[in-house]
């Protein structure tokens, strides 16, 4: 099969996507971005071109500076394809396409991977019922189809549960209650990244986070802090979330609970190919091995945004690695160079403190009841072991992908994407070891649903 030999692939047209897409083309570079999505914008400005003022003034200033950067991508000359599944990508720089119910194949000379973040899952008891969504869900229905949701709870920490609420707030449907399960420990241990965060540029961001909080505290919503035990009552749907909080148990009446415990790379595609991964233990969670400028272990394979992990510093481990653009001849000059350079270092600083001022997962204690880790399979978080025999346990050096084998965790329709990172700290707690150490699945093609007949149908040209 032959193809048309582009300069570069870009996989995913958020916010890292288009950047990298717009800033490429203007340079003269052939590039091509791929998407998922109908529309550019990602998660962070879905439907961005086609949402109404009032909707954009409701979403607030940080979405609307999304509509220039889509404007700068479709002004850039680069080709855009929307509504394209990415089902393979191999080192030799082939990218298998799924478009229109056709299956063909792109290559290029460098690929550049923007596929972002997924929301980490964490479960609780009752987290499958209908009724409970993640907040990210929750602000999809919101951008793309101006829903807002009536008598929501949200449980959980990070920034996007604030920024949701103050969104729900402007939208005229203030949430019921936030349920916010940061730990005192955990707030002790950002509060020496607070210094950086008082000067700039870091200061708008501890701005911005103010603002969220006065908002929610001004529209009456009510705040419970530092709570645990989160339990999700209810048979055939959602009907209350009991937690413990001050010392007392509460209990909320609701039918619509959004969870969200912050954000991880999504790490599917950079395992498919083989690039390096290490440990985030700040974060919690993997996140691909990359040098300054984004450049992975793989020679002709660059990430970029939070595909990439949160505050991608340099490492000893990434010294060494290649220029990306060596290999790209025709226009990988100085120009290209210096419009993709690395942020000064007071940025860098200052993205780090952020990051590391956002707690890690604060549900990632092991809960005292056996729940699914995930909707495809319904396995037990605690003692899957068991089912092969009450004195059978995970043998030491055992991992995700021996779990698989026996459970079939990971082959359900997310293909790994929600269970994944809970059967790692499942297997790492049974077995007193790191995270690192456990290891994660063996990801291989398809990533995406394709079928034979597709297959068969392929474009040859």
């Amino acid at each position: 099969m032959s193809a048309v030999m582009h300069d570069a692939l870009v996989i995913g047209a958020g916010p890292a996507g288009l950047q990298a897409a717009a800033t490429l083309a203007g340079h003269g570079a052939d590039v091509v971005l791929l998407d998922e999505q109908a529309a550019p914008g990602g998660q962070i400005y879905r439907g961005i071109e086609s949402c109404s003022p009032a909707l954009r003034q409701m979403l607030g200033p940080d979405y609307t500076h999304g509509a220039a950067l889509a404007a700068s991508f479709r002004a850039s000359g680069a080709t855009y394809l929307p509504e394209t599944a990415i089902w393979q990508v191999t080192p030799e720089g082939e990218v298998w396409t799924k478009r229109q119910g056709r299956v063909a194949m792109l290559q290029a000379r460098q690929i550049i991977i923007a596929t972002g973040a997924l929301e980490r899952p964490v479960p609780l008891p009752g987290w499958t019922l209908p009724g409970v969504m993640t907040a990210g869900a929750v602000q999809i229905l919101l951008k793309s189809a101006g829903l807002v949701p009536d008598g929501l709870v949200l449980a959980g920490s990070g920034p996007l549960l604030y920024l949701l609420a103050a969104q729900c707030i402007a939208a005229g449907a203030a949430p019921a209650a936030l349920v916010d399960t940061t730990s005192r420990a955990h707030e002790r241990a950002a509060l020496p990244h607070l210094t950086a965060l008082i000067h700039a540029p870091a200061r708008q961001m501890l701005r911005k986070g103010l603002a969220l909080k006065a908002a929610i505290r001004d529209a009456g919503v009510k705040l419970y802090r530092h709570a645990k035990g989160l339990r999700i009552e209810g048979e055939s749907e959602a009907q209350a979330l009991s937690f413990t909080a001050a010392g007392q148990r509460h209990r909320l009446e609701t039918r619509l609970i959004a969870l969200h415990e912050g954000v991880i790379p999504h790490q599917q595609m950079t395992r498919a190919i083989g690039c390096a991964h290490e440990w985030n233990a700040v974060q919690h969670c993997f996140q691909p091995v990359l040098d300054e400028w984004g450049q992975s272990s793989v020679d002709n394979i660059l990430v970029a945004g939070d595909a990439g992990g949160l505050a991608v510093r340099s490492s000893p481990k990434r010294r060494g690695i290649s220029r990306p653009w060596r290999r790209c001849t025709g226009w990988g000059g100085s120009a290209p160079r210096r419009a993709m350079r690395k942020p000064p270092p007071s940025r860098r600083t200052a993205q780090a403190a952020g990051a590391a001022a956002v707690p890690g997962c604060a549900l990632c204690a092991a809960p005292g009841d056996p729940h699914p880790t995930g909707r495809g399979d319904d396995l037990p978080l605690r003692g899957s072991h068991r089912r092969h025999g009450p004195r059978c346990r995970p043998p030491r050096g055992a991992g995700p992908n021996q779990v698989k084998s026996f459970l079939r965790a990971g082959m359900g329709p997310c293909q790994g994407r929600v269970c994944g990172p809970l059967v790692n700290f499942i297997l790492a707690k049974e077995l007193g070891q790191t995270p690192e150490a456990t290891g994660y699945y063996r990801i291989r093609p398809p990533l995406k649903p394709i079928t034979i007949g597709e297959l068969a149908d392929m474009d040859q040209g």
